[in-house]
């Protein structure tokens, strides 16, 4: 015989079930001792956050015309009582952070004061810092100023017309050159560059060997090329100068010769030796100035020099 349960034993409160559940969840929900965190939010004050948002503009206007201020100084009172570019440029701007803390005590009233952080006059200092070099880096370049010295496109480079140049290197300000023969004919050449206006820099080239003076130009690069030498750098093909070309790095295309790879450059070159150049060492200085009314500097002028080694010697 079977005995099937009662239904009165089998029926359960729904209510009952549901009332345990939720007390076995709660129970089993943390550990012994485990406080139960508290989700209350805090109030929010809207008027003590309009008050902290005003602080906040405030402070970021401030530190723009303090950047504005530091940066017109630097370009308009003190770059014109220099005669180069000096460390006191950057080091003095960088040191007019510790001010700003200062000049809000001094403008911000103190109920808005009050309410500044450290994080306040961390992000102060750099807006101050890229408010500063922003400015700094328009108000001396054009088309405002120029601070740019001119200078060569690409070094100076050698053309050879004969066979005789075995081997070649330029390595920093000194090109070293190996001939088969006792003498070669060597065409040297190099192009002025500058972000301004290169035609109307002056250049002096002085070219000595063994204590001869070779060579002594001086005059405006424009009126230098025009007399002959950038004749002589056109008619020598972009291939035929020993250091090659130059390739774009983005169209992995050839642009120029190296030595003057930008149309913008002026190329110039000359005979270095009148019936061959013998093995030693030419020494060539270039020296470039250019004036005229956007140099900030006190002698209105920029200037560039350098002084290559031009190094023949005879393979054995």
């Amino acid at each position: 015989m079977c005995l099937l349960p009662s239904p009165e034993l089998t029926m359960v409160d729904v209510d009952t079930a549901l009332r345990a559940s939720a007390y076995s969840g709660k129970k089993g929900g943390s550990s012994k001792g485990e406080e139960r965190k508290d989700s209350t939010l805090e109030p929010f004050d809207p008027s003590s956050h309009a008050e902290k948002e005003k602080a906040d503009a405030i402070s970021m206007w401030i530190v723009i015309v303090f950047g504005l201020l530091v940066a017109s100084t630097m370009r308009y009172y003190v770059m014109p009582g220099l005669d180069q570019t000096a460390q006191v440029l950057w080091l003095l701007p960088f040191l007019m952070i510790s001010l700003i803390k200062p000049i809000h005590q001094v403008i911000v009233p103190s109920s808005f004061f009050e309410q500044y952080t450290t994080g306040n006059w961390v992000r102060a200092s750099f807006l101050y810092l890229f408010t500063w070099l922003a400015l700094s880096f328009a108000l001396v370049n054009p088309p405002l100023a120029d601070i740019a010295a001119p200078h060569l496109a690409g070094s100076i480079d050698v053309a050879s017309q004969s066979e005789g140049i075995t081997s070649w290197e330029l390595s920093d300000k000194e090109y070293e050159i190996e001939i088969s023969q006792e003498s070669v004919p060597i065409v040297l050449g190099f192009a002025v560059r500058d972000n301004v206006d290169s035609e109307n820099v002056t250049m002096n080239l002085i070219i000595r060997y063994k204590g001869e003076e070779l060579m002594n130009e001086t005059g405006l690069v424009s009126t230098l090329a025009a007399a002959g030498p950038s004749q002589k750098f056109e008619s020598i093909g972009s291939e035929d100068w020993l250091r090659g070309m130059k390739k774009n790095s983005l169209t992995n295309e050839f642009i120029g010769p190296k030595v003057a790879p930008h149309n913008e450059d002026i190329g110039m070159a000359w005979d270095l030796c009148d019936g061959g150049c013998s093995p030693g060492d030419y020494e060539i200085y270039i020296h470039l100035v250019e004036e005229n009314e956007m140099i900030p500097w006190e002698t209105g002028q920029n200037s560039w020099s350098a002084e290559y080694i031009l190094s023949i010697a005879r393979t054995s």
